[in-house]
């Protein structure tokens, strides 16, 4: 079974091989602003790339599976959205396109269960062990003696 994702109808993207199909007329400078939909970025060749490294870079880990279709599956739909990275004096440092999902359309224990990831910054934990550690070390002296 082999993911294919339909992105115009000059040019598509299969998981398997990861590549994309780009024809020498579409192809075109830089761009200067991020593009809003699919159709705005099919005309560059940079988001072409950063697109074939964002589906690689989900491929490799293991981001998605393939299941066989079942009527009474919901479908969650997805989109891309493109950004551009600048420098501080305005120029170019990178594009950067992600493929995310239209999650508004998931349910509740449906698609879902509870989920939460906790992220923590190093610096927090720095912080939390610095008000901790005085008291722990008052606390083990008096139990030691």
């Amino acid at each position: 079974m082999v993911l294919r994702l339909q992105l115009s109808k000059t040019s598509l993207l299969t998981a398997s091989t990861a590549s994309f199909v780009v024809p020498i007329s579409r192809v075109m400078s830089s761009p200067t602003s991020e593009p809003i939909s699919f159709s705005d970025a099919n005309r560059y060749e940079a988001w072409h790339s950063v697109m074939r490294d964002e589906i690689q870079a989900q491929h490799s880990n293991n981001t998605w599976f393939l299941v066989p279709f079942h009527s009474l599956m919901n479908v969650v739909g997805s989109r891309w959205v493109y950004r551009i990275k600048r420098r501080v004096d305005d120029n170019i440092e990178r594009y950067k396109a992600c493929l995310v999902a239209r999650g508004f359309t998931w349910q509740e224990d449906i698609n879902y269960s509870k989920t939460f990831s906790p992220v923590v910054k190093p610096a927090t934990v720095k912080l939390v062990f610095s008000i901790i550690m005085p008291s722990l070390m008052v606390f083990l002296l008096k139990r030691s003696t």
